[in-house]
């Protein structure tokens, strides 16, 4: 196992070494202020063939305990990726391209996966709190644009609504000039009409050790209604999170070097490689495989038949869940 750790831990240093960022991370305080939603009017569709990106993607971990509930400016978010972290619980990471609300938090601590997960983009700015320590020269190595209170200290603060640790907030227009656009979401998913078959499919629950997902599929609204252990997720206005598509990803899930204040290992959750996968549309479920050959490509889903299957146009929630 730590031969193993050891390997991806020098294969994915070397990769990162050739965009060398020279920041010092760490996690602090911040100015308080009250949060807001700053929510941008719902529904995107994709960008006509051709259209450049305007810039990079912004990620922003965001924390996702129940202190941390209802959070803001989630529903703006085109992907939403979650993962299980130490002690069993989730943490997200939103993606954001065609809108930038105008709060996102409350905003937590980044992990090694996340590393791996954002090659994929062309340098993302990724938004967070801070970092274990020993991870900050992996991060300062990646081919991204970190940014912490420390490092942006106008762009970050603190909610009065709630105790710190889970009152992080962030203003994405003082690290983004304007929204990027679709074409920067360079995940390799396909966005069309649904593919044949299927299996009729009212809800869907992920569960890791001490946290689950449940989607729920919704006729009216045409989405997947989201629930975070048992509890409807909402947003800070009260807006029902929910997906036009969800991925249950069942990928390698190993224990990295790393861990929390209570000795807890972080999980490290490997995103290249390939896998099997559920994808959830329209009210039905279709099995289906992953593909991502190295970090700088984006995933793939295929079929039964050997055809790819697309996506329903909106947003995506992507729940890795342990092979």
């Amino acid at each position: 196992m730590r031969h193993r750790a050891r390997t991806r831990r020098t294969v994915l240093t070397a990769a990162l070494a050739a965009a060398v960022l020279t920041v010092s991370l760490t996690a602090g305080c911040t100015r308080h202020g009250t949060a807001d939603d700053g929510r941008a009017p719902q529904g995107t569709t994709p960008a006509p063939g051709g259209q450049s990106a305007a810039g990079p993607v912004l990620a922003v971990k965001i924390d996702n305990v129940a202190a941390a509930r209802p959070q803001t400016g989630l529903d703006a978010a085109d992907v939403v990726y979650a993962e299980q972290v130490e002690g069993g619980l989730s943490r997200l990471m939103a993606v954001y391209a065609t809108r930038l609300p105008g709060v996102v938090g409350p905003v937590r601590s980044a992990r090694e996966s996340d590393l791996e997960l954002l090659r994929q983009f062309d340098r993302p700015t990724l938004a967070f709190s801070g970092a274990q320590r020993k991870l900050l020269p992996l991060i300062d190595e990646a081919p991204l644009v970190p940014e912490t209170p420390d490092r942006a200290s106008a762009a970050f603060y603190r909610g009065t609504d709630r105790p710190a640790p889970h009152n992080l907030y962030l203003r994405p227009a003082a690290l983004l000039p304007e929204a990027p656009g679709r074409a920067a979401l360079t995940t390799g998913f396909r966005y069309g009409p649904a593919p044949a078959g299927g299996t009729a499919t009212a809800s869907r629950t992920v569960r890791y050790p001490m946290a689950r997902f449940t989607f729920t599929w919704s006729a009216d609204r045409h989405r997947w209604l989201v629930s975070m252990d048992g509890t409807p997720a909402r947003t800070t206005a009260g807006t029902r999170l929910a997906a036009a598509t969800v991925v249950v990803q069942y990928v390698r899930v190993s224990t990295s070097k790393y861990h929390d204040v209570l000795g807890n290992y972080t999980p490290f959750t490997e995103t290249v490689g390939s896998g099997k996968a559920e994808v959830l549309r329209d009210g039905r479920s279709f099995e289906a495989t992953w593909a991502r050959p190295a970090a700088t490509d984006g995933t793939t889903f295929t079929g039964a038949d050997g055809g790819p299957v697309d996506f329903a146009d909106g947003p995506v929630w992507v729940v890795f869940a342990k092979a």
